[in-house]
């Protein structure tokens, strides 16, 4: 009997699909490049209106790994009416907690069942924008790129939101205000610099950095409806939340709370605004504690119960990545596998080092995401 669950645990599973998500990332990024330059200055609505199918191409097939290969699912904790009158359908600007190594995926899950993946945008840091395929992609999708100088960030979120703000169709803009992913570490200083500044101590999160949202907030008011507070926890599971897991087919479960608040509700000074947000993560460190304690974001929290409901995968992630792995693979492991084999010992070693190639980047897009491979942000004195 065939066992799937062994086939998904293979390294040569492993080289196809990164052999097929890196070729089409590429392809995909070619194809960019020469619309942004030959199209975006003249007609920028159409340009971003396809680039949103590029963009969706590319991430989906992350989505395929969450959902369809390894079974991923997710518990999503939003009021009824409020989801089906306005999630996917206005600009949404997101605030989330940072703690997991997949939690930017999970918001991908959720992002592409209302049908605005191709139009995900976060803050990242400048130097991500040269990596390919993954770096290109935002930078010609006109992701916000930071360079961790306020000076200098402040033109950037001004020019940046401002863009964003104009897309034909709904735009979600990421932002982690923590700056950097939990560690033990990190959270000791950042109760350190909250004990120094007066600050609200925090058990789950990191104090955030208020700068960039006061800064932005000025900037989309008036333009982007709501703040979505996201807050995502895992069951309990001995599977960790990681991509290596999900890569070997190893299912996780996530739980996703969202509320949605109108702009108009935050108070418009900065001062005001900032206070704002430290209390909003007194709230989210409730939430999260009370879901390490119980299994429930409400029992222990005070925030008001949301019942939760799970929405299935959408089948376009599927016929995305089947589609791409036909279209890259077929001719890829025609001619690599014809060097391989060819005799001839300088052939073979040409096919050996693309492989291995696709492989290294495999594992470095992984160790990217890891928790100990994250910034010093959290860190460095504030």
């Amino acid at each position: 009997m065939f066992d799937f669950q062994v086939f998904k645990q293979s390294t040569i599973v492993h080289l196809c699909f990164a052999i097929s998500y890196f070729s089409s990332g590429l392809l995909l990024n070619l194809v960019q490049a020469v619309l942004y330059f030959g199209l975006r200055p003249f007609n920028k609505s159409l340009y971003r209106k396809i680039n949103y199918y590029l963009s969706y191409s590319f991430y989906s097939q992350l989505v395929f790994m969450a959902e369809w290969w390894s079974g991923t699912t997710m518990s999503i904790y939003i009021k009824k009416d409020e989801y089906d009158k306005f999630y996917g359908k206005e600009h949404g600007y997101l605030i989330m907690n940072h703690s997991y190594e997949i939690d930017w995926l999970m918001g991908w899950q959720f992002c592409d069942g209302i049908q605005v993946l191709g139009n995900c945008k976060a803050y990242a840091k400048k130097s991500i924008q040269y990596l390919p395929p993954i770096g290109w992609m935002w930078k010609f999708s006109e992701f916000v790129f930071l360079e961790r100088s306020f000076e200098k960030d402040k033109e950037i979120i001004k020019t940046q939101i401002t863009e964003l703000c104009d897309y034909p169709d709904p735009v979600w803009l990421l932002m982690t205000p923590e700056g950097t992913r939990y560690t033990k570490k990190k959270h000791e200083a950042s109760l350190s610099f909250a004990k120094e500044k007066n600050l609200p101590l925090l058990k789950h999160h990191l104090t955030p950095r208020t700068r960039g949202f006061t800064t932005s907030l000025q900037f989309f008011r008036g333009k982007i409806p709501a703040i979505y507070n996201i807050q995502l926890a895992f069951g309990e599971s001995k599977t960790p939340p990681t991509l290596t897991s999900l890569l070997y087919g190893k299912p996780v479960r996530a739980h996703l709370y969202i509320q949605r608040i109108p702009v108009e509700s935050v108070p418009e000074g900065e001062e005001e605004a900032t206070k704002w947000l430290h209390d909003l993560f007194v709230t989210k460190d409730k939430m999260q504690d009370s879901f390490i304690n119980t299994g429930d974001f409400f029992l222990q929290s005070g925030v008001e119960r949301v019942e939760p409901f799970s929405v299935g995968p959408r089948i376009y992630s599927l016929v995305n990545t089947l589609g791409w792995a036909a279209a890259t693979l077929t001719p890829m492991l025609y001619c690599l596998l014809g060097l391989l084999f060819s005799g001839k010992l300088l052939y073979f070693s040409i096919a050996a080092g693309i492989f291995g190639a696709f492989y290294i980047l495999l594992q470095k897009s992984i160790g990217m995401s890891k928790i100990s491979q994250g910034s010093s942000y959290g860190t460095e004195k504030k």
